[in-house]
Formats: structure tokens, sequence, C-alpha cells
């Protein structure tokens, strides 16, 4: 395992999502990923679920699952996406 190749393969975002915005269920073949709300609240939408997040809590999403956010208000994450090893 090539420590130092997966720690440059992660990639960071940080997304607002207002309550008008309309994200579209998408997947990420190669690589998991974690929400971690750090302002506002709203969900995590799976395909079968939504999965609550306010501050503090994240939404883990393995590869190949087909995710989405959104809010009824504001939310504010951070994103981390880590290739599958």
């Amino acid at each position: 395992m090539d420590l130092e190749n997966i720690k440059n393969s992660i990639v960071t975002n940080v997304y607002h999502i207002p309550a008008d915005k309309k994200v579209a269920l998408h997947k990420h073949p190669t690589h998991d990923e974690v929400f971690y709300c750090i302002k506002g609240e709203g969900f995590g939408v799976l395909e079968d679920k939504d999965i609550e997040l306010k501050v503090g809590k994240a939404f883990i999403v393995p590869a190949g699952v087909m995710h989405a956010l959104r809010s009824d208000s504001e939310i504010y994450v951070t994103s981390f996406l880590i290739p599958k090893v």
C-alpha cells in the first residue's frame, strides 16, 4: 500500500447547499465520500433513505453508491473523496 499516493489522492471540498439547489443523485465508482456538516441542517440522500445532517454529524457514502445532499434551509459541508484501496 502506497500511503503517500493515497494521501495525495484524497480530494477535499466545501459545499454550500441552499434550500433551492437540487443536487442530482450521483456516484463515485472509485472513491468513498465522507461529508461532515459544518453549518446548518439538511440531509444526505441515498436511493432508499435520507440521513439527517446537522453540525458535527457525518454522512459516509461507499464507492459506487448513488447519493446527493439537500436542505430545507441551507447547509455547509466539507467533503472528502477517499480512493478505494
